[in-house]
Formats: structure tokens, C-alpha cells, sequence
């Protein structure tokens, strides 16, 4: 199950040096001047997870294996995207096919990189943006509603479900608002909206790409996204794509002490990771043995069949139970068979509710 935070945002914000960090590549060309990333590029980060060489370290596995998060690095959008212009349409199709919005916003000043509006105001380019998304999705769906309100009279039963939920979503983009603050009621309504794909339901991070002084405690221009983030339910983290930039070319050995000569005790990845999990509500459980420690992604909630189907989906047909061990009664009795002969394996069936840090072993018959 792989999961993609689409990073967005205008031109010349810090986009590509934050995905050349993040994945610590260099497979998006950074220049200063708008458009200059025209594909999406594509890159998966492996998830830092301290847990995850504590079990490797007590189960003495071969080889550690992170799970992975996938970002896209998606080309800058203008005014007008919504219609076609620039790399609208283009951009529009991108953040369609991602699972949440990794919204880059500039809070730093340098006269020496060119802003398209001439200024440094986060919470307008914010709008910017959203305001391009939300007529998208306006254009969308006032064409979809109606039609689906007509079958609905005619007996179409999801039609008219369809009208009634969808009909919320464009009530809220005719006030200016985005169609994730749409309601669900029951299962059946959340999945309405989530078929329907629209642009501005999906979740949002704004990161704020600040200056080197700033990157500890953030500056006023960044406590302006904060607010903004609180005040509809998304998440903000302070990252400087500079710093991130010049860290992903280190060892791994001088990471840390160079964090702490500038008052950080991680990296802006570990923050920008930790945010994108609990924005798309994501947990990891991991398999550990003798070759490997594998740490695994799955939605929070997700049952055991479920989490089995993760590793392959044989697993998942043929599902018969779970041996699970809880991360800290693992470490504590020093592994499986400690854990075994104190009691805390335990046999976990098809409606167990995978816990973050399960460590799990399936049992299946295909």
C-alpha cells in the first residue's frame, strides 16, 4: 500500500530543494526562475523510525528495512490554473492522483530570489493556490450535481446519494470554503466524497520554508500559516529547504551534531514525515526475524487481514491469525520467545485492530 503527498505550492518557494532533501537526490533540477519542474518528479523516502533498529538490534536481523513514504514533486502553479493557464491543467491531473497536499509556502526574505508577485506573504500565496483548487472543483462539480439530482428523481438510488453529499461539498466552494470541511454522516457518504476526487477535500501540511536563523522556533511569518492551519483543521511544521539541502549531503554520523549546533533535534524530514502520517491518519507495525526488521505502513484502523494484505495479498486471501507482541512488551522481554514465555504473544484474529508498533507474524493458508 503505498502512500503520496503531492508538495505544491507557486513558483520559486523552495519545492524542489525540499524534495531534493526529503529524498536526498538530486532528481529535481532547483533554479530560480518558474516552471523549471515541469514532469512531476517522483521520490520515496524511507519513514525514520528509531523502533525499528531497537527490534532489528535485539532479533539480530541481516538487513532493516524502512517503509516508505512517496512524494511528488508537482510544477508551479499561477492565477488562472484552473483554467488552463500556464501548467494548469497539468498541475490540476498531479494533485488529483496524490493521497494529501505537502503545501510549500516562503516565509523567508532574499532579495536575490524572485517571488512572482514581487512580495513575501505566505497566507496570500496560500490563497493563491486554494483559490485555483476551489474553482476546479466548483467548475466540477456544478455540472455534476445537477445531473445527478436528475437521476436521482428518475430511482437512482447512488445518484441521488450522490447529489444530496456532493450538493454539501458545493454549498461550502460557493462560500469560499474547501470541500474537506464537508460532512460525512456514515460510512456510505464518506465514500461519496472520497470517489468524487476533488481537489480541495484532500488533507493539507503547510510547510513554511524559513531562513537558517528561523528554523528552530519558526518567525512571525510562519506563526501566521500556524494560525491558519489551526483554524481549518490542517497541520503546519517549520522546515528551511537550506539546511535540509545541505544535511541530506552529509554522513550519517555528523547529521546529529550539526543539528545541534543550530538548536534543532531533528530533521525537517522526521517533522514533515511524522505531520504527513497523522495527516492521512497512518500507523506502522513491523515483521522482524533473523534476515530482516520491516517496518510496514497501513491506515489507522485497519484490521489484521488488512495489515497481512500489506505485505502481499496472498496473506490477506488466506488469512488465518495474527502473532502479535505490543513494540514495548518486545523490547522488554527481549524478543519473540521472551515474549512467548511471558504471555504476551497473543493470538490475534480477522477482527483484531492493528496497533501502532504491533510486531506481528502471520499465519495463512492459500
Amino acid at each position: 500500500m503505498g502512500f503520496r503527498c503531492g508538495i505544491v505550492g507557486l513558483p520559486n518557494v523552495g519545492k524542489s530543494t525540499l524534495f531534493n532533501a526529503l529524498t536526498e537526490t538530486a532528481a529535481a533540477q532547483a533554479a530560480n526562475y518558474p516552471f523549471c519542474t515541469i514532469e512531476p518528479n517522483v521520490g520515496n523516502v524511507g519513514v525514520p523510525d528509531p523502533r525499528l533498529e531497537k527490534l532489528a538490534e535485539i532479533a539480530k536481523s541481516g538487513k532493516v528495512i524502512e517503509t516508505q513514504l512517496g512524494f511528488v514533486d508537482i510544477a508551479g502553479l499561477v492565477r488562472g490554473a484552473s483554467k488552463g493557464e500556464g501548467l494548469g491543467n497539468q498541475f490540476l491531473g498531479n494533485i488529483r492522483e496524490v493521497d494529501a497536499i505537502v503545501h510549500v509556502l516562503r516565509c523567508f526574505e532574499n532579495d536575490d530570489i524572485q517571488h512572482v508577485d514581487n512580495r513575501v506573504d505566505p497566507i496570500a500565496d496560500a490563497e493563491t493556490v486554494e483559490t485555483e483548487l476551489m474553482l476546479s472543483d466548483l467548475e466540477s462539480l456544478e455540472k455534476r450535481v445537477p445531473n445527478l439530482a436528475k437521476k436521482g428523481q428518475q430511482g437512482d438510488k447512488e445518484a441521488k446519494l450522490g447529489a444530496v453529499v456532493l450538493g454539501r461539498a458545493l454549498d461550502l466552494l460557493r462560500d469560499g470554503k474547501p470541500a474537506r470541511l464537508t460532512e460525512a454522516n456514515d460510512a456510505e457518504e464518506a465514500r461519496v466524497l472520497d470517489q468524487a476526487q476533488l481537489l480541495t477535500a484532500k488533507p493539507v501540511l503547510y510547510v513554511c520554508n524559513v531562513n537558517e536563523e528561523h528554523a528552530a522556533a519558526g518567525n512571525d511569518y510562519s506563526a501566521r500559516v500556524f494560525a491558519k492551519a489551526a483554524a481549518e483543521g490542517a497541520q503546519a511544521v517549520v522546515v528551511s529547504a537550506a539546511i535540509e539541502a545541505e544535511i541530506a549531503t552529509m554522513p550519517a554520523d555528523e547529521r546529529g551534531e550539526f543539528l545541534s549546533e543550530l538548536g534543532l533535534e531533528e530533521t525537517g524530514l522526521a517533522r514533515v514525515i511524522r505531520a504527513g502520517y497523522e495527516l492521512l491518519h497512518l500507523l506502522t507495525f513491523f515483521t522482524v526475524g533473523p534476515k530482516e526488521a520491516r517496518a510496514w505502513t497501513i491506515e489507522a484502523g485497519s484490521k489484521a487481514p488488512q495489515a497481512a494484505g500489506a505485505i502481499h495479498s496472498d496473506f490477506e486471501r488466506g488469512f488465518i491469525r495474527a502473532e502479535t507482541i505490543a513494540f514495548d512488551d518486545y523490547v522488554a522481554c527481549g524478543g519473540e520467545a521472551g515474549a512467548r514465555d511471558a504471555g504476551k504473544l497473543r493470538q490475534e484474529g480477522k477482527e483484531y485492530v492493528v496497533h501502532d508498533g504491533d510486531v506481528m507474524l502471520f499465519r495463512f493458508n492459500v
